[in-house]
């Protein structure tokens, strides 16, 4: 098999090759037909994530069953399997005995503690993995993995907020936008100053307004969910959203926050954060996908291509997301 690993935490990716793992117990091995880049790979590469070392990245995974550990039930060879981020939990702790898996104290995370997609193949535990729509395409369905489950997981901790801000319009907010704008909800962009494409972008996708996360949008919002790494937009939210309102923090790293009058979040406001998922939240949205015809814009790259993709990911070069492909 081929690989781009990660040795440490700023040095570039290196292409390897090695013989193909044997999956385990109740494992699959996958051969990896699409992997999306996401913002968490970026904090892996850059440090701010301490991953284990050397790791291959990589965490949205689509791909095909090329081989059955002892115990799998549920998946046969030749299956089209997606693999997120949460590889497994431990299963013991009080966090999975309540079905709140995503806060396990114990967990493995693909391309994070596990070596990931930035490869030919890649092992996962069956348990864990998701179908994938039949109305995608590999490619297409990368991104779903996790910038469409953690999207939907903050839109779900929104609650029924009827107006919903998104502050950083990248490969996350592009895909909730969509399924925002068909539960009925009016979508209000947030994008970098200045960035006229990406606000007509996220026009394009259902947004009833776009701007710079400097300026204000036409009303209160009820909502904001931020994908942006950056700890300022924090208080910046608070300002936009009304009484009662919700400030969701939808990554797993973000710069620090800085402090803000109490008075921006007097109210009831509330600052909230989401943290991975759980195989109920994997099932429930890509039905939803289905349902809702969503369509995610997507860039290919060929797999020894990884550290360019991840440098256009980081610069914002692109609409949509960044899908790797062996």
């Amino acid at each position: 098999m081929r690989a781009m690993q990660l040795y440490a935490a700023g040095r570039k990716l290196r292409a390897v090759e090695r013989a193909l793992p044997v999956p385990g117990q109740g494992e699959l091995l996958v051969e990896v037909a699409a992997c999306g880049i996401c913002r968490t790979d970026l904090h892996i590469a850059d440090g701010e994530l301490e991953a284990s070392m050397p790791v291959v990245p990589g965490h949205e995974i689509v791909g095909r069953v090329a081989a059955l550990g002892e115990g799998v039930d549920g998946w046969s060879i030749g299956d089209r399997v997606g693999v997120p981020w949460l590889g497994r939990p431990c299963g013991a702790c009080s966090y999975c005995r309540s079905e709140r898996e995503n806060l396990c104290d114990d967990p493995l995370f693909t391309g994070f503690s596990r070596d990931g997609g930035f490869a030919t193949h890649a092992i996962a535990d069956a348990d864990f993995c998701l179908p994938i729509p039949a109305g995608f395409g590999d490619v297409e369905a990368a991104p779903l993995l996790c910038a469409g489950l953690i999207g939907h997981r903050a839109l779900e901790m929104a609650g029924e907020a009827q107006v919903v801000g998104l502050y950083g319009f990248g490969a996350a907010a592009h895909i909730v936008a969509q399924v925002a704008a068909w539960q009925g909800r009016r979508v209000h962009a947030f994008t970098r100053p200045g960035d006229s494409a990406g606000q007509a972008f996220a026009r394009s996708l259902g947004c009833s307004w776009a701007g710079g996360s400097d300026e204000a949008p036409p009303e209160p919002l009820d909502a904001a969910i931020l994908f942006a790494p950056v700890g300022a937009l924090v208080p910046a939210a608070l300002r936009q959203v009304r009484k009662g309102g919700r400030v969701i923090c939808a990554g797993i790293h973000m710069s620090d926050i800085p402090s803000f009058p109490y008075a921006d979040l007097w109210g009831e406001r509330a600052i909230l954060s989401v943290a991975n998922l759980t195989r109920n939240d994997g099932r429930a949205f890509m039905a939803l996908a289905q349902k809702a015809g969503l369509r995610t814009v997507t860039t290919p790259y060929p797999l020894e291509d990884a550290e360019r993709a991840m440098d256009d990911v980081r610069a914002g070069r692109l609409e949509g997301a960044a899908v790797l492909v062996p």
